[in-house]
């Protein structure tokens, strides 16, 4: 009798061991899916198109300009805007809502930004004056010094394409005063925006407060060496809206001078 036929060959492992591991393979692939997913959605803003047109997100409301909506191009280099310092309504729980200007974000995640924030904390009205360059947490500044009314403008210019350097400057031209700084930064370059926000806290988009009102005006662009009103570029109105796709927000159009909008406070 052949010996082939009477010992038990082993299965080749070839066969055995892909089949042994693909279970856990499937499972972790899955999970880190999942922790993207939502990652994304706590961390990042999200914007989408819905079908009539409108852009809508989670924490984000105001106008984008962009040298193409469905095609963009990396030739933004500049922005400018104004507004006054919202007086916030006192809530029981804490709430947050930010005002700001800046360059990118839109289509992808690098974003450099500069503000203000309109917070209940405890009980009492908080007003501070920031920047962020994204992924990098932001920055509170000790001056300005704001409070509730104060007008303020902002600008965010490139200064230096090869290094990417960058000026950013917001000025409280109530009391005068001014920060200015040059950071280096690799901006995407591919949108602007004018935004009022619901900021995230630790890893939550945190709750919206009652600001009431913001009137952005004095609002230009650089694209592609070219300086024009936010009506002078392809630009979209995004409007915050919550989980069950409410609006907390009304954004409005533009003036007839392309360079001013207001966004209220939904109650």
């Amino acid at each position: 009798m052949n010996m082939e036929d009477t010992v038990p060959q082993p299965p080749p492992m070839e066969e055995t061991q892909p089949k042994s591991r693909r279970p856990y393979v499937i499972l972790l692939a899955a999970l880190l899916i999942a922790m993207l997913v939502v990652s994304l959605i706590l961390v990042f803003p999200f914007l989408a198109i819905l079908s009539n047109g409108q852009l809508v997100s989670s924490d984000w409301s105001g106008f984008i300009v962009a040298s193409d909506l469905a095609d963009p191009q990396p030739v933004i280099t500049g922005i400018n805007g104004s507004w006054t310092v919202p007086t916030v309504n006192v809530s029981a729980s804490d709430a947050y809502s930010a005002v700001w200007i800046g360059i990118g974000g839109q289509y992808d995640d690098s974003l450099i930004q500069i503000g203000t924030e309109q917070d209940s904390l405890k009980g009492q009205a908080v007003y501070t004056t920031w920047y962020e360059l994204f992924p990098e947490n932001p920055e509170t500044l000790n001056s300005p010094n704001i409070t509730q009314q104060d007008h303020i403008t902002a600008s965010i210019i490139l200064i230096n394409p090869a290094n990417n350097t960058w000026s950013i400057q917001i000025q409280d031209t109530t009391n005068g005063q001014t920060f200015q700084k040059n950071p280096t930064y690799p901006s995407s370059r591919l949108s602007a925006e004018w935004i009022v926000e619901r900021p995230t806290v630790g890893i939550r988009i945190g709750t919206l407060a009652n600001f009431g009102r913001v009137t952005f005006t004095q609002c230009t662009a650089t694209i592609n060496g070219a300086t024009g009103t936010i009506n002078a570029f392809p630009n979209h109105t995004v409007t915050m809206v919550n989980r069950q796709n409410i609006n907390l927000v009304h954004v409005s159009s533009l003036t007839s001078t392309g360079s001013s909008f207001t966004i209220d406070y939904l109650p």
